[in-house]
């Protein structure tokens, strides 16, 4: 048996805007359906539901989802785009401007981090970034 699991996001009364504005930083996305409460959209073949819930419920840091990015490009790109009247964390953590929590992360970090004599340094290094900055991580 296979089971379709996709996130439900709660926004008050912005359904179609946010999914807009997430089609608009992600490539290969698209909005599929559109009622007055649920909007369905896929990022990257992925699917979502936004909700037009009302103000009842917030986002926290409890759940987030995670961009891995191959290079400084793509990270520059979704940290500039999601920090848009969003709001920047530490260590390649941020929230978009509906309170969605996202992490930025290089692809590359896990191996950095398999390096038990790298990894400490590595770790020192990006504790103190916002956004993460590749070039900074692999000369730790």
């Amino acid at each position: 048996m296979t089971q379709e699991i996709y996130p439900c996001l709660w926004f008050n009364n912005q359904a179609k805007e946010a999914a807009e504005y997430y089609c608009g930083i992600f490539n290969n996305s698209r909005i599929t359906s559109v009622n007055n409460l649920v909007v369905l959209f896929e990022i990257n073949g992925k699917k979502f539901m936004a909700l037009n819930g009302g103000p009842q419920f917030n986002f926290t840091e409890a759940v987030s989802f995670v961009i891995t990015c191959k290079d400084q490009a793509e990270i520059d790109h979704y940290w500039n785009s999601l920090t848009k009247e969003g709001e920047e964390s530490m260590c390649g953590w941020l929230k978009d401007k509906y309170g969605v929590s996202w992490q930025v992360v290089p692809e590359i970090l896990g191996k950095l981090m398999s390096d038990p004599q790298k990894s400490p340094r590595v770790i020192n290094a990006f504790l103190k970034m916002r956004k993460f900055d590749i070039a900074a991580l692999e000369n730790a």
